[in-house]
């Protein structure tokens, strides 16, 4: 099993992380355990999870993947694991979450509010990367990597991590922890996949400059990546969903995934994936994985097919050929997301 270190940190990670944003909503607390334990059968050491999950967020299920996560993990040695969580945003972000009625901040009190109940929900005394969800627009980032820091000083986090982030907000964070004394950032997760390089233009060469690394979150693209909607636009999933929402940021969500230039996309990519006599999914998450600064790319399922096709990603190394032909797809349709 080949292990990547997260960053500067003693983290050392297997290629692939397991998410968990539907344990508790689309995913039952049964078919979570099995998840992963396959996962963790197959060498997957390292989970992600959030405070505000499952996905998507409401008050009332809040807490409860944390809560499967944490019963999962007494089951194994905790030493074995590389535990990843976030803290919720900042409400002045891109939406309110239903987390502390609507009025999160990444200010010293949510951070250590946070910290709490996560270690609570999870049953451990320590989380090994705790991640900012994502920026807070109004907090600065000065009191924030301060709270954060706090953390790491009491034994309660061993790394930092950021998220949905920006190469200036995150270098900017970093700045202020290197003049101040404080942990830093070890990593940005962002999204990242064949239908949305986006990351590419600038985060890269921040990762490939600060020695962060990145954990790339919906390799699949939500699962469009698995040509489910190539077979029927309808398919049921994530974003037939969303399209049928009255919320304009989750209709606007669906059509930046779901869209003429994304399946025509996905449709290349599936070919190349049936010449390489691999699954669309092993394909969209070997093609993640294969980057320098990608410490280990997070794959979420709901049932063990989809799993297995993610681990299968694991053993494959895609020939400078492969790599190509997905480049051209790139080139001929470009940003298919914006």
């Amino acid at each position: 099993m080949e292990h990547r270190y997260i960053g500067k940190s003693g983290l050392r990670v297997s290629p692939i992380c397991l998410g968990t944003m539907t344990f508790g909503y689309q995913c039952s607390k049964e078919t979570a355990f099995k998840l992963m334990d396959m996962a963790y059968d197959r060498g997957v050491n390292f989970y992600d999870t959030a405070e505000i999950y499952p996905v998507p967020p409401k008050a009332e299920l809040v807490g409860i993947t944390e809560e499967i996560v944490g019963q999962w993990l007494r089951t194994k040695s905790r030493h074995a694991i590389i535990l990843a969580t976030k803290v919720t945003g900042g409400a002045s972000g891109w939406f309110v979450p239903p987390v502390r009625h609507g009025l999160t901040a990444v200010d010293a009190f949510h951070i250590e509010t946070a910290i709490e109940g996560t270690l609570r929900r999870l049953q451990t005394d320590y989380i090994d990367l705790y991640q900012m969800h994502w920026p807070d627009t109004i907090v600065p980032r000065e009191e924030s990597m301060k709270a954060f820091d706090a953390l790491i000083t009491k034994g309660k986090v061993r790394y930092l991590g950021t998220s949905n982030d920006s190469a200036y907000g995150t270098t900017k964070s970093n700045m202020i922890s290197r003049y101040e004394g404080y942990a830093r950032f070890e990593s940005i997760q962002n999204n990242f996949s064949l239908l949305n390089r986006r990351f590419l233009d600038t985060l890269a060469d921040m990762c490939r400059g600060e020695s962060l690394s990145l954990l790339p979150y919906s390799p699949m693209a939500g699962g469009v990546l698995s040509g489910k909607y190539n077979r029927d636009r309808n398919a049921p999933g994530r974003f037939t969903t969303y399209s049928q929402s009255k919320e304009p940021r989750v209709q606007a969500m669906a059509k930046r995934f779901l869209n003429d230039k994304t399946l025509q996309s996905t449709q290349r990519y599936m070919e190349i994936a049936e010449t390489g006599g691999m699954a669309p999914a092993t394909l969209a998450i070997a093609w993640s994985k294969q980057f320098d600064f990608v410490a280990s790319t997070i794959v979420g399922a709901n049932s063990e097919e989809q799993l297995n096709e993610s681990l299968a990603a694991m053993d494959v190394q895609l020939s400078e050929d492969v790599l190509e032909q997905c480049d051209q797809v790139h080139q001929e349709i470009q940003y298919p997301m914006g």
